[in-house]
C-alpha cells in the first residue's frame, strides 16, 4: 500500500479513535493527507460543494421530512394496529407485528433510524408488557429498523445510485424482495424465541375489528403505493416522489387524521433540517475522501490487491461481505458508500457482478451495521426507548443479527432474488 493511502486511512481511524464525528474525521483525514503530500488542497471546497448539489440528492431532505410528517400524522400507529389485528394471535404474534410494522413504515420513510423510532417507541413497551424480555424486544426492533434502508424508498439506495451511477428506480425495485426476506428471517427467529420462552399469545381479532383497522390504516397503506407506483410507472422521478410523499403526508395529517396542527410544522421542519444538515456534511466530507482515493490511484491499487487474493466471484463476495460487516461497526452507511465504492466498483466490473444486485447486497450489510456496536445508531435508539444497558440489548440482538446475516448470504449468492423484479420491469 502506498504512503498516501497509509496516511489517509491511518489518520481517519486515528480521528475515529479520538471520538471525532465521522464527518469531521473524514474531512480532516483528507485535508491532512493533501497538506502532507503537497496535493491540491484548493480542490477540496469545490469537490465538497459539488457533492451536495446534485438534483438526485434533493430526495434526501424530502424523504426525511416525509417520514417525520407521517409519523406525526399517526400513520405509524395505525399501521401497527392493523399488523396487530392480522398476526397478534399467533405464537410470537407481537414480535411478528413489529417486523410487519417495520416493513410498512420502511416503505414510507426511507430511513433506518426513523423506522426504528416510529415503530419502536410504540412496540418496545407493548412487547415488554406482553411478557417479552426487554433486551429481546429492543434487539428485534433495532434490527427490524434496518429494513428501513432495504425496502424502497430508501435514502441509502439514492446515495448508492449517485455514487455508482446506477438507476435508482431499478435499485428501489430490487430492494423489495430482499427486504421482505430479511423480515421473514427476523419473524421466524422471533417465533422460535417466543415458543422457547412460552410468551402468551394475544386474542384473535374479529372480522369487524380487522375491517375497522384496515379502513383506519388505508391512508397509510396508500402512501407506498403512490410513491413507488409513481416511480415505476414513470409519472415522476425518485426525487419528485419524495416531494409527493411530503404533500401526501401533510394532506393526511392535516385534513384526514387531523393529528398535525399548523403550529407544529415549524418544529417538524427544523427537526428535518437538522438531520439533513448532518447527512449532507457527511456526504461532503466522504465525497472529498473518495475523490482523493480515486485521483491518487489508491482505489485501483486496493482493488488489484483484493483481486489477487480472491480472483473468483464466490470468494470475493464473501470477502466484501466481511469487510462491510466490519466497516458497519465503525462508519455509517452513507460514509461507507463513498469510502468503499471507488474500491469495489472496478472489482464488480472485472468479475461481472451486476451493480444493482451489488447495491442491494451492500445496503443489507450496512443495515446490519446499524445494530452492531460501537457505532450502531439503531442499537442506541433502542436502548433509549427500552431504558436498558448496551450489554443487555447486545444479548437480545445477537439472534436477530445472525438471522439477518443468513438472509444476506442467501441474497448474495442468489442474485435473482434482487434482480427478477427489475428485469421484469424492463420487459414491460
Amino acid at each position: 500500500m502506498s504512503e498516501t493511502a497509509l496516511w489517509l486511512f491511518g489518520s481517519f481511524f486515528l480521528f475515529l479513535f479520538l471520538n471525532m464525528p465521522i464527518a469531521v474525521a473524514l474531512g480532516l483525514a483528507t485535508a491532512v493527507t493533501l497538506l502532507l503530500f503537497d496535493l491540491p488542497i484548493q480542490s477540496l471546497p469545490g469537490t465538497m460543494y459539488s457533492a451536495m448539489t446534485g438534483f438526485t440528492l434533493l430526495a434526501i431532505p424530502f424523504f426525511f421530512l416525509a417520514g417525520l410528517i407521517m409519523e406525526r400524522a399517526g400513520i405509524s400507529r395505525r399501521l401497527i394496529t392493523l399488523a396487530e389485528k392480522l398476526s397478534g394471535h399467533y405464537t410470537g404474534g407481537l414480535a411478528i407485528v413489529a417486523v410487519i410494522s417495520a416493513c410498512f413504515f420502511a416503505a414510507i420513510s426511507g430511513s433506518g433510524p426513523a423506522t426504528m423510532a416510529a415503530v419502536g417507541s410504540i412496540l418496545i413497551p407493548a412487547m415488554a408488557k406482553a411478557g417479552y424480555r426487554k433486551g429481546m424486544a429492543a434487539g428485534l426492533l433495532a434490527t427490524a429498523g434496518g429494513i428501513g434502508i432495504i425496502i424502497p424508498p430508501s435514502i441509502a439506495y439514492i446515495v448508492y445510485g449517485v455514487v455508482a451511477e446506477v438507476s435508482i428506480a431499478e435499485l428501489f425495485m430490487a430492494g423489495i424482495v430482499p427486504g421482505l426476506l430479511v423480515g421473514v428471517m427476523l419473524a421466524l427467529t422471533s417465533v422460535f424465541i417466543a415458543k422457547k420462552e412460552k410468551i402468551p399469545t394475544m386474542p384473535k381479532a374479529s372480522g369487524r375489528e380487522l375491517g375497522r383497522a384496515f379502513l383506519d390504516a388505508a391512508w397509510g397503506l396508500l402512501a407506498p403505493a403512490i410513491i413507488l407506483g409513481g416511480i415505476y410507472s414513470g409519472v415522476f422521478t425518485p426525487t419528485e416522489s419524495a416531494v409527493v410523499a411530503v404533500f401526501y403526508g401533510l394532506f393526511v395529517g392535516l385534513f384526514v387524521y387531523k393529528e398535525i396542527k399548523l403550529h407544529q410544522l415549524p418544529k417538524i421542519l427544523l427537526e428535518s433540517a437538522k438531520t439533513t444538515a448532518m447527512v449532507m456534511l457527511i456526504i461532503a466530507s466522504a465525497s472529498a475522501f473518495a475523490w482523493l482515493i480515486t485521483v491518487e490511484g489508491i482505489a485501483e491499487e486496493l482493488a488489484e490487491v483484493m483481486l489477487s487474493i480472491a480472483p473468483d466471484k464466490i470468494t470475493m463476495l464473501m470477502m466484501i461481505n466481511l469487510i462491510l460487516l466490519l466497516a458497519g461497526m465503525f462508519v455509517d452507511a452513507i460514509s461507507a458508500y463513498y469510502i468503499f465504492l471507488p474500491i469495489f466498483l472496478p472489482i464488480i466490473s472485472a468479475l461481472q457482478i451486476d451493480p444493482v444486485h451489488f447495491g442491494v447486497m451492500m445496503t443489507i450489510n450496512l443495515a446490519i451495521g446499524l445494530v452492531t456496536p460501537p457505532v450502531g445508531i439503531d442499537l442506541y435508539v433502542a436502548c433509549g426507548l427500552a431504558k436498558i444497558s448496551l450489554r443487555e440489548i447486545s444479548k437480545g440482538v445477537l439472534p436477530f443479527i445472525i438471522a439477518a446475516i443468513v438472509a444476506l448470504m442467501i441474497i448474495t449468492y442468489v442474485p435473482e432474488i434482487s434482480l427478477w423484479l427489475p428485469n421484469l420491469m424492463k420487459q414491460q
